[in-house]
């Protein structure tokens, strides 16, 4: 090889803008996957948030004899954990989110204030209030999963709390 064609190929730039295409196309496909993973993680966490809230929200609408400061009655408990989890009261509704079938990953429970601390416009009322806290600790489930991404450790929690107001 004669050192002008040695020369001449080394200053070709008709293939410059393939090879930065070629190593550049895996950088944005990874950027754009993890931007699709992540906003689908975050609705799913607000979809849960949104659930919780929503249960606290229709028990704390119950009568006050379904309440003692410590037991929630059964009915409370299984239409509250089927509105979480479907947004029904009835248990034939689809899930907010695909692969929540397990009722068991909600919780809900009553607290009272027994202390009797109250001040300002509050002071000498009764006391023992019932207020209800309902959890949710939901597995993630990815967008990717068919393409083998798992993330089974990854959970999606939230809690909501409200006063039981006996309506």
């Amino acid at each position: 090889m004669s050192a002008r064609t040695l020369f001449r190929v080394t200053q070709c730039r008709r293939g410059t803008a393939a090879a930065e295409m070629a190593l550049i196309t895996p950088l944005l496909i990874t950027l754009m996957f993890g931007a699709f993973e992540l906003g689908n993680y975050f609705l799913s966490e607000h979809a849960v948030s949104k659930a919780v809230r929503d249960g606290a929200r229709y028990a704390s609408r119950r009568s006050f004899t379904e309440f003692t400061c410590s037991t929630v009655s059964a009915d409370v408990l299984d239409k509250t954990r089927n509105i979480v989890r479907t947004g029904q009261v009835a248990n034939s509704g689809t899930p907010r989110l695909v692969g929540w079938t397990n009722s068991a990953t909600i919780t809900v429970s009553v607290t009272c204030n027994t202390a009797g601390g109250f001040t300002g416009i509050y002071t000498g009322k009764a006391t023992g209030a019932p207020v209800v806290t309902v959890s949710a600790s939901v597995p993630y489930s990815s967008l990717f999963q068919s393409l083998g991404f798992s993330s089974t450790s990854l959970l999606l929690n939230a809690s909501s709390q409200s006063a039981v107001m006996g309506v």
